[in-house]
């Protein structure tokens, strides 16, 4: 296979030996794999994978077709299309995938948007759901919202009744956050406009936090997804005590594989079906091929996207 390396803080097009699937695994040709700020942090060297898979070849969210199975395999079969949230490995022509955390990619559905699917929509649905506990009608802010997990939340939580929030820092990306279900899209650092907040999806990271922490509801559930804007929050506890407030983080990759298990069935009994009927979309900025990681990587980082940049196979 060949795979994008890691290699001084920069990724090759290398070749390399062909993974071997475990007897609960799939060997997956990959399709279009997504790029997210973890892949970037590893390539900084800041974000190790989980012990057993690689270190030195990123990529967390893959699509493609099944081209082998392990012993124990019992629900995917040679040809079916999946898509997963995996440990690593992801940004190459083959990978693995354990057969509890793949998805059955709707046939509508193309490789670039499942490519980008998996890890956003695992991520935000997680947080909201499961840590934070979102219920219809509720007021849920989402920082940072033209990124992928930011889009997916946004498209989550408005499907489910709540009241949407968002802060988007381009202008120019405001609209298209409110047509997927966003009711008010404000500049980061007036979200006193539209509070008080019942659920806040934290992407941005300690600026946006502290000028959200005024402003929750009496319960209100904070999830910290990312802090790229910074980790280091001036925390005024009496305000929280007052509402009564609680304040915690999420990640997914470092969980383990039952963990994972029953994160990926919950995305497959109420997201993947709102994605096959067209409810929710994968918002795709960009698409390179996978020989051109680096490139992708740079216009990643540039920001100033709506969506996934996500690499894709050579006919893809």
């Amino acid at each position: 296979m060949h795979a994008a390396v890691i290699r001084d803080g920069r990724l090759f097009w290398e070749e390399r030996e062909d993974p071997v699937a475990g007897d609960t695994e799939l060997l997956v040709a990959v399709r279009a794999a997504g790029i997210n700020n973890a892949d970037l942090a590893q390539r900084a060297g800041h974000y190790p994978a989980p012990p057993g898979w690689p270190q030195d070849i990123p990529g967390m969210d893959l699509a493609g077709e099944v081209v082998g199975v392990g012993r124990q395999v019992t629900l995917f079969a040679p040809g079916d299309r999946i898509m997963a949230v995996v440990g690593g490995g992801a940004q190459a022509t083959l990978a693995r995938v354990d057969e509890s955390h793949a998805l059955a990619v709707p046939d509508d559905i193309s490789w670039p948007e499942a490519g980008g699917f998996p890890e956003v929509f695992t991520t935000a649905h997680d947080a909201l759901f499961t840590q934070a506990g979102l219920k219809m009608g509720e007021r849920v802010l989402v920082s940072g919202a033209a990124g992928g997990v930011g889009t997916a939340g946004v498209q989550l939580a408005a499907a489910a009744g709540a009241i949407v929030t968002a802060t988007v820092r381009d202008a120019s990306r405001r609209d298209a956050v409110a047509a997927l279900g966003a009711s008010t899209v404000l500049e980061p650092g007036s979200e006193g406009d539209a509070g008080p907040y019942d659920v806040v999806l934290e992407l941005v990271g300690a600026p946006s936090l502290e000028a959200a922490l005024p402003h929750l509801a009496t319960d209100a559930r904070v999830v910290v997804i990312g802090v790229g804007g910074g980790s280091q929050v001036d925390l005024n506890l009496f305000s929280l005590m007052g509402t009564r407030a609680r304040v915690g983080g999420s990640t997914l990759r470092g969980r383990s594989r039952s963990e994972k298990a029953g994160v990926a069935a919950a995305v497959a009994a109420h997201v993947v079906p709102a994605l096959a009927t067209g409810r929710i979309r994968v918002p795709v900025c960009e698409t390179f091929p996978l020989s051109e990681a680096q490139a992708a990587y740079d216009r990643f980082a540039e920001g100033a996207k709506l969506g996934k940049v996500v690499l894709v196979g050579a006919n893809d």
